[in-house]
């Protein structure tokens, strides 16, 4: 007796998992360096920590709203896609029998099995089909702003908190190294993490992670320490 198979294939978390780790790599490398940032202008532990926790609201609720208008313009035009290939189907159904059956036949599928097929898959869900096969929307891709928008920000949120913990219990005279130093290895883990989910090399998502975050923060504390310096 065959028993089903199924499988769980990783393009279905690359919805969630690109909000994901976009939110918590902005959120560590954007507090951190403002905070290094803050820090290399001699400010006090009062002035940082009001400053990494604004740029913790600030940086959840932007990328919240630039998530939200993003996913949401790839959804409008998704939607626009399958209204015209919905009103086509509607006024023209036999050129889309032929349209689908063309797209399967320069696949490699004979051509008279390539329309029996199209018409098979049409008599059950036409636009599903059309969707799928024309268009390249599928359920697993489709957009979806609101999951995309509150992802990004809670794991914005999750991520700049982590930074902010550092410089809130580091030592004022090395709360910069403190603070960089853990950063890079949050990141190092958001990346192992990150990687290890999509089912990519752990190595390159580490190191691609870090290498963009060191050189933001860098670049950060030297414009606080030449204006620390200027002041």
């Amino acid at each position: 007796m065959s028993r089903l198979h199924t499988e769980r294939h990783l393009v279905q978390r690359i919805g969630w998992l690109r909000a994901a780790v976009l939110g918590a790599n902005d959120g560590i490398v954007s507090t951190a360096s403002l905070i290094v940032g803050v820090a290399a202008a001699s400010q006090g532990r009062g002035e940082i920590l009001v400053a990494g926790v604004a740029g913790l609201v600030a940086g959840a609720m932007s990328m919240a709203a630039g998530e939200y208008v993003s996913v949401s313009s790839q959804s409008d035009t998704e939607g626009a896609d399958l209204a015209r290939e919905r009103s086509e189907l509607a006024t023209q159904p036999e050129a889309e029998v032929a349209e689908l059956a063309g797209i399967y036949a320069a696949r490699g599928v004979e051509p008279a099995l390539a329309r029996q097929v199209a018409l098979q898959l049409m008599a059950k869900d036409a636009l599903g089909a059309h969707a799928r096969d024309e268009l390249g929307i599928s359920e697993m891709t489709t957009a979806r702003p609101i999951q995309a928008a509150l992802t990004s920000a809670m794991t914005f949120a999750v991520g700049a908190a982590l930074p902010l913990a550092a410089a809130t219990f580091a030592p004022l005279p090395v709360l910069t190294w403190t603070v960089s130093i853990g950063s890079i290895l949050f990141l190092a883990l958001l990346g192992a993490i990150g990687a290890r989910t999509g089912g990519a090399p752990v190595l390159k998502g580490v190191v691609r992670v870090t290498f963009w975050g060191a050189a933001a923060m860098a670049l950060t504390a030297g414009v606080g320490l030449l204006f620390g310096v200027a002041a």
